[in-house]
């Protein structure tokens, strides 16, 4: 690998120092404070968000429903599976300790073209350093950007982010609905191995590697956050059919080839309320998940879930839906308020999106329409996007049309997903 140019590893809010783990000397990172850090930005290398999902926190009980259960990681290599939606030459990797109670111990971590399934090229691994050591322990509630590595990402293409896990290693902390198959070895350092031979277990979600950067001097990001259907809940596995990744293939075929675009939908997720399941309320979790390196606008689409779940009955153990917090529509217009604040604050533009249809009781709907109304018409956005109106049935409103309803009258099919994509009007995204 040829020379890198100099990079500063570390925000001024960090501090560094060395400790051991099991496997032998790490690098250890202690934050000054709790808040997210990405690392500084050299003059004339900008860095832009190529990839990247937001973390929840898995619900810590006995007798956890098989949809929360995390699969055994320590001593293990972890292998996902990304896309990157803008091409570079030098990229770096994020990991995270969100909701972590005890370190974060990576013994080796390396990014490799995908040959498909758990196989990557032997040829085109690369490893991955944290401040020139291969193994990094980072305490609770910390994140990290890796050293660059120069590995020639390529736009839509799937890599490979192996690691290596510390041997008492737990995954407390998860993006839940992937949509994407990733893969367990056996105990062992398979981080190099090419083949499928070692990764015995699957699962569909991502844990730890929350971003993926690129060095792309006048490229930028669209940050798409909220629910479950921005998450892409209902769209077909491993084939990237949420609404943010078909925006990414739209911008590359019609507008621009220096536009990425992030996906930090949440599934169950509110604006307004935390759960023990579905994350942080969107409002506290804007800045760390929607600001990211080179991130320009963002497109928020968030609030059937506060709407629904005040009407949920309480349930005994997990209960996901809790608090069932009573909401009206000023109650979510004061939240998408902050929400906007927040992006201005930053200088970064945001659009609001409608909500789109669920088959609401006309209590619920009313709700619905209110916030719509006030969507479209308050101007306290920078744009709009009319999802509502891409989807509906014109037949009647209150449901999906049939082509692109998944069929639970809630989450877009594939079909639907693509409108979504082809409805965001790209001049008012962009700023032009």
């Amino acid at each position: 690998m040829g020379a890198l140019p100099a990079y500063s590893l570390t925000h001024f809010r960090m501090k560094i120092s060395l400790a051991t783990t099991a496997a032998g000397s790490a690098l250890l990172v202690a934050l000054a404070f709790s808040a997210p850090v990405f690392a500084e930005q050299p003059s004339g290398a900008p860095w832009v968000t190529s990839w990247a999902t937001p973390l929840q926190s898995i619900p810590q009980r006995d007798a956890l429903p098989p949809l929360y259960r995390a699969p055994d990681v320590a001593g293990r290599t972890v292998r996902q599976i990304v896309y990157p939606t803008l091409g570079g030459d030098v990229a770096r990797v994020h990991i995270s300790n969100l909701y972590g109670r005890t370190p974060l111990v990576i013994e080796a971590m390396a990014i490799a073209p995908s040959a498909g399934g758990a196989a990557v090229s032997e040829a085109g691994t690369v490893r991955v350093t944290f401040g020139g050591r291969t193994s990094v322990s980072l305490p609770p509630g910390a994140e990290l950007d890796s050293d660059p590595v120069r590995i020639g990402l390529k736009r839509g293409a799937p890599y490979a982010v192996s690691t290596f896990m510390g041997a008492q290693q737990k995954m407390v902390a998860w993006h839940r609905v992937a949509s994407q198959l990733n893969y367990v070895s056996r105990p062992g350092d398979h981080v190099a191995d090419p083949s499928i031979g070692a990764f015995t277990q699957r699962f569909t979600q991502y844990a730890w590697v929350t971003g993926l950067a690129v060095e792309a001097p006048g490229a930028s990001t669209i940050a798409a956050i909220g629910d479950s259907i921005t998450d892409g809940m209902r769209s077909s596995l491993n084939e990237n059919r949420r609404w943010p990744d078909a925006l990414a293939r739209r911008l590359a075929r019609e507008q621009s080839a220096n536009l990425a675009v992030i996906d930090m939908g949440i599934s169950g997720n509110r604006l307004l309320s935390d759960s023990p399941c579905y994350g942080e309320a969107l409002e506290r979790r804007f800045e760390r998940d929607a600001l990211r390196p080179g991130v320009r606008a963002a497109v928020l689409l968030i609030g059937i879930n506060d709407i629904n779940f005040q009407a949920m009955p309480a349930r005994s153990g997990l209960d996901c839906d809790f608090p069932h917090t009573r909401v009206n529509a000023d109650d979510l217009i004061a939240g998408y308020r902050r929400v906007i604040a927040a992006a201005h604050a930053r200088g970064v533009r945001i659009l609001g999106a409608t909500l789109t249809p669920a088959a609401l009781p006309p209590e619920r709907e009313a709700i619905r329409v209110k916030v719509n109304e006030w969507i479209r018409t308050s101007h306290a956005f920078d744009g709009v996007v009319d999802f509502d109106a891409a989807l509906r049935n014109p037949a009647d409103p209150l449901r999906l049309r049939s082509e692109y309803d998944s069929g639970d009258h809630i989450h877009p099919s594939d079909a639907g997903y693509a409108a979504m994509a082809n409805a965001v009007p790209l001049a008012a995204l962009i700023g032009k």
